[in-house]
């Protein structure tokens, strides 16, 4: 395991205000071994080329799928197993869905982070478990709530006993079948939760419900407001990537393709050397 991966094993200090930039990244859902190791190599040597800490993201469990006729994943422990081997083969770091309280002390056992589903940011029985942990815990936010109303959310975790907190934004409905990203929103998270705010590039482009009962998405539209979110002060990104996002098992139509993150994070990190924003700190 490099050095630069060594370092981004503590993923408490990203977690707090002022942290650094760091990048969350993995397919949508815990596939095979082989695809897993896959994703997880590239993005190790992604994070070593640019000095650049990764946090691998694959959730065990997809509890909120449109269809029920659509897959779900391998299940909290073989999912949990199989998220070890990436780790065990990789040192990345690793971040989870939790999706039930009593999920929350067996992922922390493996995981290095916890993130709760945006459409679970107000359960409080699964924040409060979730902050019980410890570990670092990263809330998505409601796709109908507003910036500062996140505060609720990260006062429960950190009430439980959690102080690393982050939210992410992932576009907020509009209407039918759309999500618009307001810019706003990281400077609004961030002054009211007093937590860094990531921006969720690849859900963001998603338009629920448009697939014939499943989720549809314009990936086409990730590079640009990943850019625009950069700029306007997002203290991390999330990114879902998979070699052919169409053959994924979930989130086939806004996964970002493999061979396409490498260059969107140098034009993101070009983008904030240009502005004098702080490097990555590994």
């Amino acid at each position: 395991m490099s050095d630069t991966l060594s370092a981004t094993r503590a993923v408490d200090r990203l977690f707090q205000p002022d942290g650094g930039f760091f990048l969350i990244a993995g397919p949508c859902v815990v596939e095979s071994d082989e695809l897993n190791l896959r994703i997880g190599e590239a993005l190790a040597r992604l994070s070593d080329d640019l000095k650049l800490p990764i946090i691998y993201k694959a959730s065990f469990d997809k509890a909120n799928r449109s269809s029920p006729g659509s897959p779900r994943g391998p299940g909290v422990h073989e999912g949990l197993r199989k998220l070890q081997r990436v780790q065990e083969a990789t040192g990345l770091p690793l971040i989870t869905d939790v999706h039930l309280p009593e999920h929350c002390a067996a992922a922390a056992e493996i995981v290095d982070v916890l993130q709760i589903p945006a459409f679970l940011c107000r359960q409080t029985d699964l924040l409060v478990a979730a902050g019980a942990t410890g570990k670092p815990v990263n809330v998505k936010k409601g796709q109908w709530m507003a910036p500062h109303e996140m505060r609720g959310a990260v006062a429960k975790v950190r009430g439980a006993g959690s102080p690393a907190v982050a939210t992410t934004e992932r576009g907020t409905f509009f209407g039918y079948g759309n999500l618009v990203v307001d810019m706003r929103s990281f400077a609004l998270m961030r002054e009211a939760c007093d937590a860094p705010a990531i921006f969720d590039g690849t859900h963001s482009v998603q338009r629920p419900g448009e697939g014939g009962g499943i989720s549809g998405g314009e990936p086409r539209f990730i590079p640009s407001l990943v850019r625009a979110a950069v700029v306007a002060g997002a203290d991390a990104l999330f990114l879902e990537t998979h070699p052919e996002p169409a053959k994924g098992l979930s989130d086939t139509t806004n996964m970002l393709p493999l061979d396409r993150l490498r260059p969107l994070v140098e034009e993101v990190l070009a983008l904030r050397a240009a502005m004098g924003m702080e490097a990555p700190r590994v």
